[in-house]
């Protein structure tokens, strides 16, 4: 067991620095939103787990393609092309999203990338446009790099429970305006569209699906943790058992999230196990509930 997979990474410390960093991510992301070819469900506008950060992968353009990566081993932001071209610059405490978003666009226009983007966050720590944000401005590299060794640890561990299912099922991504690493299962049928919803949330649950995911904290659950919900919401979910004996349902919005606290996970004889075994009780709750049918759905080979 590698026990420098899971930092403590509490959120107070690294506060400033984790707002600083979603909204640099937003820029980023929404590149991809806008010049990515629309995928169901929004799964063309995440960004993924890399071995030295966070990347778009491939994004076509009239010259190719191009590719924007977070390196945060050498905290740099690196954009390169499928004809060859590269540019870079360097991540430091100081750097203002307005700096890093003016420089975002150099650095492509240099490539001859041009993307146009809505430039203000969205369900973000700030509702400033992004060209006039000079508050947010913290980078404190021995906190992004424990980020990142979590995300890490986190991605291997959702890669694994994805391969149990033979359903649908979504990439492991970083969704960008939430900032938490995710995962969802499909049981294949239909879900009524809920009234109020909005065309982002008809779009991403227009179909019944069991999500489960890791955020780094926010106002609700102020601390690092895993998490699952089923939705449409299934009568009686929050009845069923949950494991390990740490984890718990929590209610939020009028409907219940499984949660598991990072650092009860971290603490655990073995994490990757308290983990795993986390999400799997919360698809069997879910699962049961809501009447998939799981025997169909899982995949023996990987067992």
């Amino acid at each position: 067991m590698n026990q420098n997979a899971f930092p403590e990474i509490p959120l107070d410390a690294w506060r400033a620095t984790k707002d600083t960093l979603h909204l640099y991510c937003q820029i980023v992301g929404k590149i991809r939103l806008t010049m990515h070819p629309r995928l169901n469900h929004w799964w063309h506008v995440p960004l993924y787990v890399t071995p030295r950060g966070l990347s778009t992968r491939n994004i076509p353009y009239a010259g190719g393609q191009f590719e924007i990566e977070f390196d945060f081993h050498d905290h740099s932001l690196m954009i390169i092309t499928s004809s060859g071209g590269r540019e870079s610059f360097a991540l430091y405490d100081g750097l203002t999203v307005a700096d890093f978003y003016d420089s975002v666009f150099a650095n492509l226009a240099k490539l001859g990338i041009k993307p146009e983007i809505k430039p203000i966050p969205y369900e973000a720590p700030s509702s400033v446009p992004f060209a006039e944000n000079t508050e947010h401005c913290s980078y404190d590299k021995e906190f992004v790099e424990h980020y990142h060794k979590v995300l890490v640890s986190v991605d291997d561990i959702l890669e694994e429970f994805r391969g149990r299912f033979l359903g649908k099922s979504t990439p492991v991504h970083l969704f960008w305006h939430s900032f938490d690493l995710a995962l969802t299962r499909f049981s294949g049928k239909p879900a009524p569209v809920r009234e109020g919803a909005n065309r982002v949330e008809r779009e991403a649950y227009s179909h019944e699906v069991i999500s489960f995911g890791f955020w780094f904290g926010d106002a609700n659950v102020p601390a690092p943790a895993f998490y699952s919900y089923t939705a449409p919401e299934p009568e009686g979910l929050a009845d069923e058992p949950l494991e390990p004996e740490a984890a718990r349902w929590q209610e939020s919005n009028g409907a219940h999230l499984a949660l598991l606290m990072y650092d009860d996970m971290r603490n655990a004889a073995d994490p990757r196990a308290a983990a795993l075994d986390f999400l799997e009780s919360a698809y069997r709750a879910g699962a049961k509930r809501a009447r998939w049918d799981v025997a169909a759905l899982s995949n023996k080979a990987s067992a």
